[in-house]
């Protein structure tokens, strides 16, 4: 797992501007069975328990651009803020748009962030199931996840865990088109016009 999670690191930052071609949005409904681009984070094979208690395979949600990011339930500090910057992107966009449009947090403290941990934050923050996903991957998977994110994070002696903020955007395909690390209720105008491009 280590050596292709290292793999699919290197072809990912390889491709990781922060706009591409207009080719690189949003795969058709046909090119779902294609094979995977080989800078997909959707390479890395790790499944994820959401806050309905469902597993499903990360890649299930090829065929959707989608913003993800990683945050850990009982963070008091940053981790808010990125809920807020993802519904502060949600907030630019039309009802078509946000309809095309997921938003999936992975947590990185699989340990403490159990389906009814996932589903209390998704029902104090108010998230629409239908758009927001908050996941935990198994513990071991964590840092192949973090990696292909290019998210960096360190658990703390008191529980509490460092960790880059950002959001990012997937093609449908899983390829980064973007990623931001302005957190909060204003969003990025650069990173939300990504997110309307890749949405057309």
């Amino acid at each position: 797992m280590k050596s292709l999670a290292l793999s699919i690191v290197l072809a990912v930052l390889a491709g990781a501007t922060v706009v591409t071609p207009d080719a690189a949005f949003a795969a058709p409904p046909a090119a779902q069975k294609a094979p995977l681009p080989g800078n997909s984070v959707y390479q890395l094979d790790v499944q994820l328990t959401d806050q309905a208690g469902r597993t499903s395979a990360w890649r299930d949600r090829r065929g959707k651009p989608q913003l993800v990011s990683m945050f850990y339930t009982s963070c008091q500090y940053i981790c808010p803020l990125i809920i807020d910057s993802g519904k502060a992107v949600q907030k630019q966009l039309s009802d078509a748009e946000r309809a095309r449009l997921g938003i999936t947090l992975i947590s990185m403290d699989p340990a403490r962030d159990t389906p009814q941990a996932l589903a209390k934050v998704a029902t104090q923050r108010k998230l629409d199931p239908a758009q927001w996903t908050l996941a935990s991957p198994a513990a071991e998977d964590v840092r192949s996840v973090a990696g292909v994110l290019n998210i960096r994070y360190r658990a703390l002696a008191d529980g509490e865990f460092n960790h880059t903020s950002a959001l990012v955007l997937l093609d449908g395909e899983g390829r980064i088109l973007a990623r931001t690390e302005k957190m909060g209720s204003k969003p990025d105008p650069e990173f939300v016009e990504a997110v309307r491009k890749a949405l057309r």
